[in-house]
C-alpha cells in the first residue's frame, strides 16, 4: 500500500452557504444550480442585498477536491492535497480543517499577496446549490505547486474539472496526469460543472486525451458531454475517453462502467435540505472504497449512500464521526 489513497490538485475555497428564495435567486441574476466564476465586488454585492440572511449562513472550507480528499481521509485512507491559500484569516481555516481531518498539505510559504478564494453558496427550498466563486489566489495555482513526490506516493490522482478555467490551473492539471502515467499511478477525472464541459470543452478534452482510469459526472454534465439529449448516446461518448466511469443521477442513485459491465445503483430517499457538496462526497467515498479493494459496484453503492447522507445537513460534507458511522453502517468496521 502507497501512503496515500489519493492526490489532488484544485483550488482551495471557503464556503458562506446562504438560503434564498428563488425569487432572491433570479433577482441577483444568478444561474441556478450552476457554478459562476464572480469577482469580489460581484460578491461584495451579493451579500450586501441579503444582509438578513447572513445571520442564518453556514462557513466552512470548501473547493470541489478538497472536499473529496477531505472525505476520503476522514473515513480512514490518507490523502494529499496540492492547492493555494493566502496569508488571511481564510486561508487558516482552510488548512486547519485540511490538517485536522487528515490531509496532507505541504503547503510551508503563503503569499501575503490577494485573497484565498471564497464561494458564495446560494441554496433554493429545493435543496438545490448555485455557487458563485472568486477564486482569489487560487486563480494563480500552477505547475509550481505539483507535487511529484506525492503524486509518485499515492494509489490515484484526482483532478477537478473547475481547473479547466484558469490557464496556469489546466497546465497544473497536465502535468499532474503526465506525471501519473509516468509512475504508473491512475488517474481520475470529476467534469465538476456543466459550465466546464460546454464553454472549456477544449481543455476537457486535452484532460482526458489518451484515456483516463476514471471519470466521475452527473447526468447534465455526461449529456453536455456527449453533446446529446440521452444518456446511452452520453455513456458511449464517455467510454471513448474513460476506461471506468461513474454518472450520478441525483434521487435516482448512479450508474457506473466498470470495464466491463454497466451496473445501475438505486438512492434511498432522503429528506434533501442541500445539494453543496453531494457530488464531492461521492468522489470521496468511492475513492475511499476503492482504497479497501471493493469493487466499483461496491464503491458507487457506498458512495451513493455518503452522497445521500450529506444532503440531509447544511455543509459540504460530514463531521469526522458520522463519516466513521456510514463506514461501519456499509462496511462492517
Amino acid at each position: 500500500m502507497k501512503p496515500y489513497a489519493a492526490y489532488a490538485i484544485g483550488a482551495a475555497l471557503v464556503d458562506t452557504e446562504i438560503q434564498v428564495t428563488d425569487a432572491e435567486l433570479a433577482a441577483m441574476n444568478v444561474e441556478k444550480g450552476m457554478m459562476t466564476l464572480v469577482n469580489q465586488a460581484r460578491q461584495r454585492d451579493m451579500l450586501s442585498t441579503l444582509p438578513d440572511h447572513l445571520i442564518r449562513a453556514n462557513h466552512a472550507s470548501g473547493g470541489s477536491v478538497g472536499n473529496s480528499m477531505i472525505a476520503t481521509a476522514m473515513m480512514g485512507a490518507p490523502t494529499y492535497m496540492s492547492c493555494k491559500v493566502a496569508q488571511d484569516a481564510d486561508g487558516d481555516i482552510y488548512l486547519a480543517d485540511l490538517e485536522q481531518s487528515g490531509v496532507v498539505h505541504g503547503l510551508t510559504e503563503r503569499s501575503t499577496d490577494g485573497v484565498t478564494g471564497k464561494c458564495i453558496v446560494l441554496i433554493t427550498p429545493d435543496a438545490e446549490r448555485s455557487l458563485n466563486t472568486h477564486l482569489g489566489i487560487s486563480e494563480t495555482l500552477s505547475t509550481d505547486e505539483v507535487d511529484e513526490a506525492a503524486i509518485k506516493s499515492s494509489e490515484w490522482v484526482y483532478l477537478e474539472g473547475y481547473l479547466v478555467t484558469s490557464p496556469s490551473g489546466h497546465a497544473a492539471a497536465l502535468k499532474t496526469k503526465a506525471l501519473a502515467e509516468a509512475h504508473g499511478v491512475k488517474t481520475a477525472v470529476s467534469f465538476s460543472d456543466p459550465g466546464m464541459v460546454k464553454f472549456f470543452r477544449d481543455n476537457m478534452a486535452a484532460m482526458v486525451e489518451g484515456g483516463v482510469e476514471l471519470v466521475f459526472c452527473n447526468d447534465s454534465e455526461a449529456l453536455e458531454w456527449g453533446q446529446c439529449d440521452d444518456l446511452d448516446t452520453a455513456i458511449e461518448a464517455i467510454k471513448s475517453v474513460a476506461r471506468r466511469f461513474v454518472i450520478t443521477l441525483g434521487a435516482d442513485g448512479a450508474v457506473t462502467w466498470d470495464g466491463e459491465t454497466l451496473h445501475r445503483v438505486a438512492a434511498k430517499p432522503v429528506e434533501a435540505v442541500n445539494t453543496n457538496g453531494a457530488g464531492d462526497m461521492f468522489a470521496g467515498a468511492f475513492l475511499y472504497a476503492l482504497s479497501r479493494g471493493e469493487s466499483d459496484l461496491r464503491a458507487t453503492e457506498y458512495a451513493t449512500l455518503a452522497a445521500g447522507e450529506v444532503v440531509k445537513y447544511s455543509g459540504p460534507r460530514l463531521e469526522r464521526d458520522a463519516c466513521l458511522a456510514l463506514r461501519r453502517q456499509f462496511f462492517g468496521d
